[in-house]
């Protein structure tokens, strides 16, 4: 694929820049939500390269965790199984790979807290949550939306909410809630998830949400057990929002969710599916996040204030299974034995406060995001543990201004972040500091089309998993990480193609990130001779078409490359670059009350963990929805049916574990009743 010319054109054209949704409930004063008839509603008007998932979708998807619910989202893949533990999203390249569940390049956040992004071997992403608890899940892919966010963000940032009172009620006063009940036929497993609402006044709202899911070893295309697949995780959700003030103009809501999980004889890799030298162990992992958001929002057009404080933590314990490794009784098993039982946790406070303006300069109108944040980062201190402690403090600001002038959009965004990392041991401690910053600019012709792009940098601060003991571990200590970020796109939205009532929304971008000075990644078969840079090109599509009749085609895709440089010369494909996919579904709405679709998934260009090459696949997704238009006990009830995998395909994920089979054919029941 030639995405060469990519980079030094970028600036020729571009749109909008979207501001962080932490900081404004729309994607910005010239953002568009293009309402399709497809699965997803696409969100266009932006030069960012932003998917979101909502209610409707994360219940239609029947998805057993946040990777499955957002790897058809373009430029995303979910590495290494269906697991929570197991497995890791990847955006762009970066995030999840084959030996850690996080590289520090994506984000993620639950209501604000930043949450999965410790570098523990062989443990998958952390993002240990239910899809259940959330009302959306947003994707940002690449740097130019990520300087509210975080330094160092290349592959991108998730962006959870979870779901309020008002979502059950309808905005009316008194109680409301939902049940749902799931079961799947492989493995097999079962679903259950309460919501429970409350909205005494028109200045307070509750709302309560337990899930239990539990899920059996699964089986492959060929009929056998995957082992270490199966899983229970309760899930719980406490959220109350309150508005006062003479206008309504305050705002405080807090939420509170965890998710504990207690695994019995389970291997201490995560990626795996039986016991190897590490042994199987008992462990418990529990992990929760809290936030307190505050919103004073007068008659100002200069005053939208938001605070946010927030904090996450996470425990993992373990206790080794005697007798299920294969290195008992070896020289090297003492050591083993300590790793494996050496229990981890680590918690993150976090406290940002923005305001958000906009205001006239003459023939430019600005839509000014400012803030600050400060964040503090502790993991215990564990000497046997695979990954060292410390405490990790940072203070940033950052500023967005959305500059529109006429039909032209020049949008520059700014960050500034200092941190301070000290060793809980002997290592030391260390600071930095950096800017970084990006440039969007962009024209709409006013006839449906628009073309966009951007540049941005970012660096990425050393973290806690960066100490150790030896003269290369100081210098990663005092090296940040680069990466630049250059995008070009276009996009339209229009309707009456074929018949009046049709509506067209089409989005295709391409983008380079180059990654140099690098600490996270060594040369292929080394452990302490970082690669010299890694260049990542690719191509993204997002596309629905929507009949008057209730037709609808949804397409969704990427093509992708990246190769990895080593110190000297010599270069080899990077081996955490996304295969190619391309995600076509076909379905059509009868009178809102039947919704069928054919989904078909097909991936070229696929690897497993160890480098080795995979056959392209081609899975088919059958969904079905029916919603009841009736009163009596039907009244108010969702019945969803979906068959994944449904020709039963035999295959290993892309990077997954050779040992690690893809799910088979699956047969999944869903009753959900609102009251």
């Amino acid at each position: 694929m030639a995405l060469h010319a990519l980079r030094g054109t970028t600036a020729l054209v571009c749109i909008t820049l979207a501001w962080p949704a932490a900081a404004q409930d729309d994607p910005g004063f010239l953002g568009t939500l293009v309402l399709t008839q497809g699965k997803r509603d696409l969100s266009f008007g932006t030069a960012l390269s932003r998917t979101v998932v909502g209610a409707e979708e994360i219940q239609d998807r029947q998805a057993s965790t946040i990777g499955q619910l957002v790897d058809s989202v373009p430029g995303v893949a979910l590495v290494n199984g269906t697991t929570p533990q197991g497995s890791g999203i990847n955006i762009r390249g970066f995030g999840a790979n084959t030996t850690y569940g996080s590289d520090q390049k994506i984000a993620v956040q639950i209501d604000g807290a930043s949450v999965g992004s410790e570098e523990l071997y062989r443990i998958g992403t952390q993002l240990f949550t239910d899809p259940l608890l959330y009302r959306e899940v947003e994707v940002l892919r690449g740097t130019i939306g990520s300087f509210a966010f975080g330094s160092g963000i290349v592959g991108g940032v998730v962006r959870l909410e979870t779901k309020d009172a008002s979502d059950f009620t309808g905005g009316d006063l008194g109680f409301g809630g939902s049940q749902t009940v799931e079961a799947s036929s492989n493995g097999p497993g079962f679903v259950s998830s309460t919501n429970l609402a409350w909205v005494p006044s028109d200045n307070a709202e509750f709302l309560l949400n337990y899930t239990f899911r539990d899920q059996d070893d699964l089986t492959d295309g060929d009929g056998d057990e995957i082992g270490n697949s199966s899983f229970q995780t309760p899930s719980g959700l406490a959220k109350a929002t309150f508005t006062f003030g003479d206008a309504d103009e305050h705002q405080l809501s807090f939420s509170h969710s965890r998710t504990v999980a207690d695994d019995k004889d389970v291997p201490y890799d995560q990626f795996i599916t039986t016991a190897d030298i590490f042994g199987n162990v008992d462990r418990v992992t529990d992990t929760s996040q809290t936030a307190l958001d505050y919103r004073y929002n007068p008659a100002n057009d200069l005053i939208d204030l938001r605070a946010n404080l927030s904090y996450a933590d996470q425990k993992i314990e373990y206790d080794y299974v005697p007798g299920s490794s294969s290195a008992e009784g070896t020289p090297s098993f003492p050591f083993l034995l300590r790793t494996v039982e050496a229990d981890q946790r680590y918690e993150t406070t976090k406290l940002t406060v923005s305001n958000r303006a906009i205001f006239d300069t003459g023939a430019v109108g600005h839509d000014l995001l400012t803030g600050i944040e400060l964040q503090k980062r502790v993991r215990a201190d564990n000497e046997e543990a695979s990954a060292p402690g410390g405490t990790d403090r940072r203070f940033a600001a950052f500023l967005i201004d959305e500059m529109q002038i006429g039909a032209v959009t020049v949008t520059p965004a700014l960050r500034y972040e200092s941190s301070e990392v000290d060793s809980a041991g002997d290592f030391g401690t260390f600071d930095n500091d950096a800017w970084m910053g990006g440039l969007a600019l962009g024209y709409e012709f006013g006839n449906g089309v628009s073309v966009f792009g951007s540049a941005a940098y970012t660096e990425g601060l050393p973290i806690i998993d960066d100490l150790g003991a030896t003269p290369d571990a100081r210098e990663r200590m005092s090296t940040t990480e680069k990466s630049q970020t250059f995008e070009l796109g276009a996009e339209y939205t229009g309707g009456g193609w074929f018949a009046a009532g049709d509506t067209l929304s089409i989005r295709g971008n391409i983008y380079e990130t180059t990654l140099w000075d690098i600490t996270s990644y060594t040369v292929a078969g080394s452990t302490g001779t970082p690669l010299e840079s890694v260049k990542t090109r690719g191509a993204e599509l997002e596309a629905s078409y929507g009949f008057a009749n209730g037709t609808y085609v949804d397409l969704a895709g990427h093509l992708v490359e990246g190769t990895e440089y080593n110190p000297g010369g010599g270069e080899a494909d990077w081996r955490n670059t996304l295969s190619d996919r391309l995600q076509v579904t076909v379905g059509r709405t009868f009178d809102d009350t039947l919704d069928l679709s054919w989904e078909v998934v097909h991936t070229a260009d696929r690897r497993d963990a160890l480098g080795d090459d995979l056959p392209n696949t081609t899975v088919n997704n059958l969904r079905a929805t029916w919603t009841p238009d009736a009163s009596g006990i039907l009244a108010g009830s969702e019945i969803r049916f979906g068959l994944e995998n449904a020709f039963d395909v035999d295959y290993v994920g892309h990077l997954a574990s050779p040992s690690r089979k893809s799910p088979g054919r699956t047969l999944k029941a869903t009753l959900t009743k609102t009251f």
